[in-house]
């Protein structure tokens, strides 16, 4: 070593390496790559970024250049891998020619709709290729374990498949009798196709046991959105899957908040506070149900590159047993920017009288306020009901940052009171339009979760969906505008740093 240095004329006495002043140069070497992972930023970060979401990553990696990219590489985009986006591409072109024959058959009449309904409905069909259709029955049910009776009720009806997708699916001593359901269903010949999110599944306590149970019943089944690096499967890793519905032979759905888990998620410290889980679902019989059946499948090609079987266009579709219509909105990274955003806001802009919401997790885009404050400002009473307590820290106290504003525009909030988390996701708008699902009205459901919601317009769901919120005013306290100006300090700054948090996106 001393003859290497020695051909390079610094193994004299004095040599160059042990004159060099480390720490100094190291510190010049961090600041350069801070420096340049700042300006590499300014670049990078604000393309196709809402300008809210933007500014709260650059604040991030300007202030910590080195953790902040590592943070930014990891969640920062928010495009699925370009696989699995041209599969969700053909698989929307397969759905959107079907609708559009059922449309022909089944469409509910846009032109016999209030002007600004049918233009949030057409502004659905173009945004998630799927049509309002006519002649639905729905059934709401907002007790827990009734919805999972029901559901394992129609299962042991089935007649030729069964199609079960959850973000949250386990079998427990609470949905036990689904997966007996499912058991009875496959041996009788039907078909069972099951999905569940591969993160959420990894996450909840009994994802050993669910597996085993779904190999052991026969069922075929698939994780959504797998983080599996080594089999190839990656994406950003908080892109989930947050559908949660159940089809039955095409003509029964089963839609709406409620994941398949029993009430306390099975984790020790909701055990620990006494928390459960309040959600809501809806059955839909008629052709709502193939909407459904729709979006299933089209989650089951893109997962297994199955092909999609053709069971739109069957005699199935003449059974009309009710009088309610509906429009199945998917939404998710795989479509359109926004969609369920850009529906939702249609039709809050249409409210004549009142406007109801309930969201466990309200962190609202501006578009969202914007609308909100313009209903207030015209007469309308708005009301918007969330959990007292929260289950998710950081969310809770983003929510929190809210609550002046929407004081300030007119809006009623209700804490439901615990130890029950509120976990239903819907909206009702005078007394003829409301809408349900799986998406909360929050940047994640709006920009990153793939979820379903369903657009129904019927006064019999809306006066159902009233008696709902009538269980949630006798099970709530209003919180007032003075109460929260007395919050403390510390509130006030959680609540503003999570407000920067959940920016993002």
């Amino acid at each position: 070593m001393h003859d290497f240095l020695a051909m390079l004329g610094l193994a004299e006495t004095g040599s160059f390496w042990s004159s060099v002043n480390w720490p100094f140069l190291w510190a010049g070497l961090v600041l350069v790559v801070d420096n340049i992972i700042r300006i590499v930023a300014l670049f990078v970060v604000p393309r196709n970024r809402r300008p809210t979401s933007g500014m709260a990553w650059l604040i991030t990696i300007f202030w910590l250049p080195v953790p902040g990219l590592i943070l930014f590489l990891l969640i920062g985009g928010i495009s699925l891998p370009k696989k699995r986006r041209e599969m969700q591409e053909l698989a929307t072109e397969v759905v959107s020619d079907i609708a559009d024959r059922e449309q022909a058959k089944l469409g509910t009449e846009i032109s016999l709709l209030p002007d600004g309904i049918s233009n949030a409905v057409q502004l659905g069909r173009s945004l998630g290729a799927q049509p309002m259709v006519r002649g639905n029955a729905t059934s709401i049910c907002i007790d827990y374990e009734e919805s999972f009776a029901r559901i394992a009720s129609a299962i042991r009806e089935a007649k030729n498949y069964v199609y079960v997708e959850f973000y949250i699916l386990v079998h427990d001593d609470t949905t036990h009798d689904v997966f007996e359901a499912m058991r009875e269903a496959i041996a009788r010949g039907v078909e069972v196709r099951v999905l569940l999110d591969h993160i959420s599944a990894v996450r909840n306590p009994g994802a050993k046991r669910t597996a085993q149970t779904l190999d052991e019943i026969g069922a075929r089944w698939a994780y959504l959105l797998p983080i599996r690096p080594w089999r190839g499967e990656w994406q950003r890793p908080d892109l989930r899957n947050h559908r949660k519905l159940v089809v039955i032979d095409g003509t029964v759905g089963f839609m709406g908040s409620q994941n398949l888990v029993d009430s306390s998620y099975n984790k020790k410290a909701n055990i620990r506070r006494g928390l459960h889980w309040r959600d809501l679902m809806v059955r839909v019989d008629g052709p709502a149900a193939l909407g459904l059946e729709a979006v299933f499948l089209s989650d089951w090609f893109v997962e297994t590159g199955e092909v999609m079987p053709q069971t739109f266009d069957n005699d199935l579709q003449v059974h009309l047993p009710g009088n309610v219509d509906c429009q199945i909105l998917p939404s998710g990274p795989g479509f359109g920017r926004e969609n369920n955003l850009q529906v939702f806001v249609s039709l809050l802009y249409t409210a004549q009288e009142r406007i109801s919401i309930t969201s466990p997790y309200f962190i609202p885009e501006s578009a969202i306020m914007h609308a909100l404050r313009a209903a207030t400002a015209r007469g309308v009473q708005v009301e918007l009901f969330v959990s007292e307590i929260g289950d998710q820290a950081v969310v809770y106290h983003a929510q929190r940052s809210y609550y002046e504003e929407l004081f300030d525009a007119g809006v009623r909030i209700f804490m439901y009171r615990p130890p029950y988390i509120l976990h239903s996701k819907h909206f009702t708008i005078d007394d003829k339009i409301a809408v349900v699902g799986s998406s909360n009205m929050d940047q994640r459901s709006f920009n990153l979760n793939m979820e379903v919601s369903m657009v129904v317009y019927g006064e019999s769901f809306v006066r159902e969906l009233d008696q709902v919120n009538a269980h949630y005013h006798a099970n709530s306290r209003e919180l007032t505008a003075e109460e929260w100006s007395k919050q403390p300090l510390r509130s006030q700054l959680l609540d503003g740093l999570a407000r920067l948090t959940s920016a993002l996106q």
